[in-house]
């Protein structure tokens, strides 16, 4: 390995333990809360480290945001291959409802916790708005084949992200503990099964 490139791992290996610091700091304290000293201090850099690579605490948010959605969209995409739309659209709540019982830091920044200040949305929010498309674009598809033919295209996809979201959201803030008969897996299973029966139909 030449110089170069060892410089470059490095690089990147330095980035990887500001971020995975700075994930458990915001999971910790909430984003306003949270700042650079608080993630510096975790990994015992000095502050100026840490704006070596990143401008400031809301750049470091928006890329542990971006790296939550390409892990994602990399597990959505591989239902790209399913022919039946709506097979695929019942699978993809299903990877979203996995993605948040394996992933369940990077879904509470993605989807719960949030900063007051919008600074660096546009980039930030970027990979989110291509995947919310991604929906659409499917429930569409599902349209053009006799599904959901009175529904507004984005009222549904809205209804859609929203249930299987508020799954989600109830495992990952542990809110489920007034159901006691299942476990928080048995019920993210059960209860999508429910949502999935109301769609076939519709």
């Amino acid at each position: 390995m030449g110089i170069a490139e060892r410089k470059l791992e490095e690089k990147q290996e330095m980035r990887k333990r500001i971020l995975d610091a700075a994930r458990k700091i915001f999971l910790e304290k909430g984003y306003e809360k949270a700042s650079i000293r608080n993630i510096a201090n975790e990994i015992s850099y000095s502050p100026g480290m840490i704006y070596f690579h990143f401008k400031d605490k809301s750049e470091v948010f928006y890329e542990l945001h971006k790296e939550g959605f390409r892990l994602l969209m990399t597990r959505l995409k591989v239902l790209d291959s399913v022919a039946d739309p709506f097979e695929r659209l019942k699978a993809v709540g299903r990877v979203f409802i996995q993605f948040a019982q394996d992933n369940k830091d990077y879904y509470n920044l993605m989807f719960i916790e949030e900063p007051a200040s919008k600074t660096g949305e546009a980039g930030g929010f970027q990979i989110a708005k291509e995947a919310i498309s991604h929906l659409i674009e499917l429930i569409g598809e599902c349209q053009r084949q006799g599904r959901f033919q009175h529904a507004d295209i984005e009222d549904f996809s809205f209804m859609f992200l929203s249930s299987v979201h508020g799954i989600c959201a109830l495992f990952c803030k542990d809110r489920t503990t007034n159901f006691q008969n299942k476990t928080n897996e048995e019920l993210m299973e059960h209860g999508y099964a429910c949502f999935v029966s109301l769609l076939e139909k519709g």
